[in-house]
Formats: structure tokens, C-alpha cells, sequence
């Protein structure tokens, strides 16, 4: 997630270099064929394209709404994944072997919170692997993601092995959704603590809803991740927008014929490049709309505008071991490039 309050300049260029510069080249193609090869018929009203914008504009719009609503919709279930966990936390340290504070008591705490914490970040981490539609990311992402590599904490074995003791984590490893048989053990253990009278039953009630409610939040975040944006929307909103690009040139031929036509051939320089200038500037505004839209609609892809997992897990990690008890917890994650993961 970008942190900063402006577009930092450098990813604007970036993004919109390319862009300006085929909008521009294609412009001066079809300006060259008009006024120096005279192929008249290049021109073309602009009311029809002018149509065609208008009808683009409200389609990227709606697509742009629909991949922001997924974005928010994944930040507020991860809003809701920070306050189960805290409620989690202090359900265990005020009812598991409540009145007791002897080692086999701190243990049992002890264990489901850190096995609470191995759910979030494996819940993290499922959500994190790469969906069949970012297969091949552009360059600039791969190169992005090549020299952050070392800040996505993608390492199961590195990220779960201090949360869960050694058979259990090879327990987790065989099963298809590891943050699902973390939950199971969660109830598991509670069942067991019921029977040896270390937990109440109304407070086994209380602390399964919590479970349900982790279970609820997991299944919300498998459903984005698992269910792109209708691709009819966001392929037909990239594919009307390319044909606008094509087909503008050619309508501001008539916007700008006055000019054109009224010119000498050597007076061609300044009409033909305000009519390459106009084109590439509302090609280049249509291009960066839709990828707005296409940028935010997966928010658990690892891309700039992404939910920021990393840095809410560790939050989430933070409150709970001094919940704990813990002094000695990790540092908050922090931005890099403006960028909090």
C-alpha cells in the first residue's frame, strides 16, 4: 500500500512514460499520412469518437468502483481479523485456568496465542500466492518484487516455525489450507482444556464464537482472492479503452483540419503537434483510469496497492505477546520505496 499522500512523481512518470509515448508516436503517424501523404479520408468526425469517450469513460468508471470496493472490502476484513485476534487474546488470559498462574497455565496461554498468530500469518501467506491471473507480472512489478524479496516474509518454515512446535508444523504442511487446521487445533484444544476442567464451558462457548468468526473472516478473504473481477468487465473495459487510443487520432484530425489545411507545408509543425500533444494527453488520461481500476481489483496479488498483510500481522503479533507478557516483541514493519507491504 502506497503511503504517501501524493503520487510520488518518479512512479508517475514510470507508469505514464510509456503511455504518452506510443499515444504520441501513432498521433504523428496518422498526422503524417494526412497532411504530407494527403490521404484526406484519414479525417473523421468527432462526434462518433467523441461517443465512443464518452461510453469508455462511464464503463472504466464502473469498473473502477467495483475493484475499489473489492480493495476496501479486503482492508475491512483485515480490520476485522486485528479485533478478533485481540478479543482472542484476552479471552485466553482471562479464562483458560482462570485463578491459576502456574507454568502448565502460562503454557496453555501461551500456545493458543501463538498458534492464534501462526493462523494469521498463514492466512497471510495463502493469500499471498500468486493467482493464475498475475502469472507473468510486467517488468516493472518483477523488478519490484526482486529487490523487496527480502520484505514479503514469504518463508513458511522461517514465519510459522517460532509460532508451532515441530509436529504440528509438519502437521500443517500436509494439509491443503493450513490456516483452516490451525483453527480445528484452536477448538481442539479447548475441548480438551473443557474435559480436564482447565476452561469453562460457557467460556468454551464464548471462544468457539470467536473461531466462527476467524473461520467467517478466513472464508471472506479466500472468496477476493479466489474470485476475480467478472473478467467481461475488466478485459472489455482494457479493450475499449486501447480502441479509443487507436480511433483518437483520427477524430482530432477534424478537430484541428481548420488549422491544418490553412497551413503551408512548412507551417504543419505547430498544428500537427498541438493535434499530437491533445491526442496523447486524453489517451494518455484514459490509459491511467483503467489502470487504476486494474491495479486495485486483486488486493492480495503483492502489488503497491495491496492490503498491507505484512505490516497488520505484525501489528496483530506486537498486541498479542504483550498481552502476553512479552517485552521483547519485533519492530512494526515500515515502508520502503513508500511502500508498506
Amino acid at each position: 500500500m502506497l503511503l504517501t499522500r501524493r503520487f510520488p512523481i518518479r512512479l508517475l512518470l514510470l507508469f505514464s512514460a510509456p503511455t504518452v509515448l506510443r499515444a504520441a508516436a501513432w498521433a504523428t503517424v496518422v498526422f503524417a499520412l494526412y497532411a504530407w501523404a494527403e490521404l484526406t479520408f484519414l479525417r473523421v468526425p468527432f462526434l462518433p469518437i467523441g461517443t465512443v469517450g464518452t461510453a469508455v469513460a462511464f464503463y472504466v468508471g464502473f469498473k473502477n468502483n467495483a475493484a475499489y470496493d473489492r480493495f476496501w472490502e479486503g482492508r475491512k476484513i483485515w480490520g476485522g481479523i486485528v479485533n478478533v485476534s485481540r478479543t482472542w487474546a484476552t479471552a485466553v488470559t482471562c479464562y483458560v485456568h482462570a485463578g491459576h498462574d502456574d507454568d502448565d497455565a502460562r503454557a496453555a496461554r501461551r500456545a493458543l496465542v501463538l498458534r492464534h498468530l501462526a493462523w494469521v500469518n498463514a492466512l497471510r501467506l495463502q493469500l499471498r500466492r500468486t493467482s493464475r491471473f498475475h502469472e507473468r507480472p510486467s517488468r516493472t512489478t518483477r523488478a519490484r518484487l526482486e529487490r523487496h524479496a527480502e520484505l514479503m516474509r514469504n518463508d513458511w518454515e522461517l514465519e510459522l516455525s517460532p509460532l508451532l512446535a515441530d509436529e504440528e508444523l509438519a502437521a500443517t504442511r500436509a494439509v491443503a489450507n493450513p490456516a483452516a487446521h490451525l483453527l480445528q487445533r484452536q477448538g481442539e484444544q479447548l475441548a480438551t482444556m473443557v474435559r480436564a476442567q482447565r476452561l469453562d464451558l460457557f467460556h468454551q462457548i464464548s471462544m468457539m464464537e470467536a473461531i466462527r468468526e476467524m473461520y467467517s473472516l478466513q472464508g471472506m478473504c479466500e472468496r477476493i482472492k479466489n474470485t476475480p473481477l467478472p473478467r467481461q468487465y475488466a478485459e472489455f473495459s482494457r479493450l475499449f479503452t486501447r480502441v479509443l487510443a487507436v480511433l483518437l487520432p483520427f477524430g482530432m484530425l477534424d478537430v484541428f483540419a481548420t488549422h491544418i489545411e490553412a497551413a503551408t507545408r512548412a507551417g504543419l509543425v505547430l498544428p500537427g503537434l498541438t493535434m499530437v500533444l491533445s491526442s496523447s494527453l486524453v489517451t494518455w488520461v484514459f490509459i491511467m483510469m483503467e489502470g487504476i481500476g486494474d491495479s486495485s481489483e486483486d488486493p492480495f496479488e503483492r502489488s503497491m496497492n495491496d492490503v498491507p498483510m505484512n505490516a497488520l500481522s505484525r501489528g496483530i503479533e506486537i498486541d498479542l505477546r504483550q498481552m502476553l507478557g512479552d517485552t521483547a516483541v519485533p519492530a512494526p514493519e515500515r515502508a520502503v520505496d513508500h511502500i508498506l507491504y
